[in-house]
């Protein structure tokens, strides 16, 4: 069993390390934005490549819908994650640094986010109630994601911003080449010369992209690996572990923008992480198994029960910190204080489904969420 977690480690430094070089060029790609447009778009996609990737290994590495549980599992934890630490972690940002209690927030902005997310979790979640995943509802998601990109290009050009400049980070200190690349310092090895330009961001995103790819591949490997020795099914690793080595990304982005005072694009950013999640990293695997494979995904009804029992919680919990982020002024350090504590309900509920534990409170908790999920599909159908 260690082997197997140093590997999970290994991949969490690999796809941190890749997320600094993203971190850069999508800032510089994005600093014409307006605020929220650049958290929900530009870093929202650079930042959920890993659930992208991890979801496209999941089903085609291991080449059967059994195997996308465990890109289910991702991105249902991941958007867990996105949705109630990351925000969590900006207000403790902000308080370490001094600056206040909380943090006043674009109210339109997360409307915008908070419903579109709402809707593809309404979308996704009825076809996961119809006991297989098509084609069709694949492409339906994609669309879902099109239009939304479409809106932000819209809001985008009805507002004209100047171009604010930008200086690339000098490194800490002129190290050799060979640490360079021993410690994936991508964004110095890339921009050799300090400069920064479009065509050298895109260049950084591309390499970052690679880096990445290798990363999450080693990540689902050693996810797969870890259940066959502890016996406990791929979805349930997928759920916690691997959800968050795969939200690193989103939270270095989030956390670096609150720090800089931009706190609408930090927030935006989890909420547009969760949208692209859900519409693209799930619904463009979805459309090229059907294509390639002609075949529609069935999960085994213990794998399908699980992950409709953790889609549900993902509605409630999408739900609650929606409200907690619109009701009020402020985001405060007592609402972050609610968002944790729904995620640690969450890490219980994952733990007491372990089939050791399916029993006493294992099964209440259990039996719970199955009527919730059961009373989400009967609404959705």
């Amino acid at each position: 069993m260690i082997q197997p977690l140093l590997l999970i480690v290994l991949s969490c430094l690999v796809i941190w390390r890749s997320s600094d070089g993203f971190e850069v060029a999508s800032d510089y790609l994005g600093r014409k934005l307006p605020a929220g447009i650049k958290g929900a778009s530009i870093n929202a996609i650079a930042s959920s490549m890993p659930e992208f990737l991890t979801t496209m290994f999941f089903l085609f590495y291991l080449r059967d819908p059994e195997g996308f549980s465990g890109g289910l599992g991702v991105t249902s934890g991941s958007a867990l994650f996105n949705l109630l630490i990351i925000p969590s972690l900006a207000v403790m940002m902000l308080f370490s640094m001094g600056k206040g209690k909380g943090i006043r927030l674009n109210k339109k902005v997360l409307l915008r986010e908070g419903l579109v997310l709402l809707l593809s979790q309404v979308v996704f979640i009825s076809f996961l109630f119809q006991g297989e995943l098509l084609g069709k509802h694949g492409f339906i998601l994609v669309m879902i994601y099109i239009l939304y990109l479409g809106l932000l290009v819209a809001i985008t050009r009805s507002k004209k911003n100047a171009d604010p400049g930008y200086s690339l980070r000098a490194p800490k200190r002129d190290l050799p080449l060979w640490i360079r690349w021993i410690s994936l310092d991508i964004t110095h090895l890339v921009l050799f010369r300090g400069r920064i330009s479009r065509g050298h961001a895109w260049s950084l995103l591309i390499v970052s992209t690679s880096i990445m790819t290798f990363g999450t591949w080693l990540l689902v490997h050693a996810t797969d690996m870890f259940g066959e020795v502890t016996g406990i099914p791929l979805v349930f690793v997928a759920v916690v572990l691997s959800a968050v080595a795969t939200s690193v990304p989103d939270t270095i982005i989030s956390v670096k923008d609150a720090r800089k005072g931009n706190y609408d694009d930090a927030v935006s950013n989890a909420l547009g992480s969760n949208i692209f999640d859900i519409a693209f990293a799930l619904g463009f695997p979805i459309l090229l198994y059907n294509l390639f494979y002609r075949s529609s995904m069935t999960l085994h009804w213990y794998v399908l029960k699980f992950t409709q029992e953790v889609w549900a919680f993902l509605l409630f919990a999408t739900v609650i910190a929606v409200a907690i982020l619109l009701i009020g002024k402020y985001f405060t350090r007592l609402k972050a204080f609610i968002l944790l504590g729904v995620y640690l309900l969450f890490l219980l509920f994952v733990w007491t489904q372990v089939s050791e534990l399916q029993e006493g409170i294992g099964k209440t908790v259990g039996d719970f969420f199955s009527e919730v999920a059961q009373w989400i599909g009967r609404v959705l159908h």
